[in-house]
């Protein structure tokens, strides 16, 4: 199997190098590209000439504009970045039949109400990030190309900043720590969906017709004060000798926080249709949350 991975130095990216390299040959680019190889999702052309020198049977496109407040200031560079190259990746694959794999967002959601999302709820974003998101996931169905799109949220990973690390620095830095609790959701760490991703390209080889949109997390829920609460008490556990100053984390509304984007309150994901079809189990959140702290302290 010939595979093209884009964004492969992001959070995700990264972890996909390692799990899609023993399903066979592996082109990985980031923005810079290689060999005269495009990685660019601005370069719309570029982008189309790259698979059709490589002719992949599966595109893996983990590049995205992800900086969530800054797309409210260039929406024109989002919708490019996250709508139009989608797009053209998936007319290219369209025309070769080939696997478009790509990732989505909880954002393409409005955060009302309490229950997880499922795949065929209603949309409707609130930011520009999420318009956008929800653009290149449209565009990739009206393609018809085979696709599996994966929604998912509260991405994290070892490699990189995160809120983990962010909570550690401050909980060294200050007595007191203030943290949204009204919005809920599970952070899913990019070791999670890397080998999903792998395990679901295995899976639709022999059964094409599973392909389609699911939504893609660790299991149970949290909100950011309680995620920050259990960083901060495991941090502790495993390293007693870590200088933490904090004493309390006080929860606090969305709103003491103002951003240029909204956030939504409810990024709960329904994950039962990815878990029923590709025969999974996803592991609760505080695992992989406790593996990466492991690995980081």
């Amino acid at each position: 199997m010939s595979i093209l991975l884009l964004g492969k130095n992001g959070q995700v990216g990264w972890e996909l190098q390692r799990a899609l390299a023993p399903l066979g040959r592996l082109t990985a680019l980031d923005r810079h590209g290689a060999d005269g190889l495009c990685g660019d999702l601005a370069d719309l052309e570029g982008l189309a000439a790259t698979v059709r020198a490589l002719r992949p049977e599966v595109i893996v496109n983990a590049a995205a504009h992800t900086a969530v407040d800054k797309a409210e200031s260039e929406p024109d560079l989002a919708q490019r970045l996250n709508a139009e190259a989608p797009a053209v990746l998936a007319r290219e694959a369209a025309a070769l039949g080939a696997t478009l794999v790509h990732y989505s967002t909880d954002y393409v959601f409005d955060g009302s109400g309490i229950l997880p999302w499922r795949e065929d709820a209603a949309t409707g974003p609130l930011s520009v990030y999420g318009r956008s998101k929800l653009a290149g996931e449209q565009a990739i169905r009206a393609s018809g190309c085979q696709h599996l799109i994966f929604r998912t949220s509260w991405v994290y990973a070892a490699r990189g900043g995160n809120f983990a690390r962010t909570m550690l620095r401050l909980g060294a830095e200050r007595e007191r720590l203030t943290v949204i609790d009204d919005q809920w959701g599970a952070p899913t760490g990019a070791e999670l969906i890397a080998d999903v991703t792998a395990h679901a390209i295995r899976h639709l080889r022999v059964q094409p017709q599973d392909a389609g949109t699911y939504h893609l997390a660790a299991s149970g829920f949290t909100t950011w004060c309680a995620y920050a609460k259990h960083v901060l008490s495991f941090a502790r556990t495993v390293s007693p000798s870590l200088a933490l100053a904090v004493k309390e984390i006080a929860p606090v509304l969305t709103e003491a926080f103002p951003l240029p984007a909204p956030r939504p309150r409810n990024s709960r994901l329904d994950t039962q249709r990815l878990q029923a079809t590709f025969g999974l189990m996803l592991p609760p959140w505080q695992q992989g949350v406790e593996r990466m702290l492991a690995e980081i302290l």
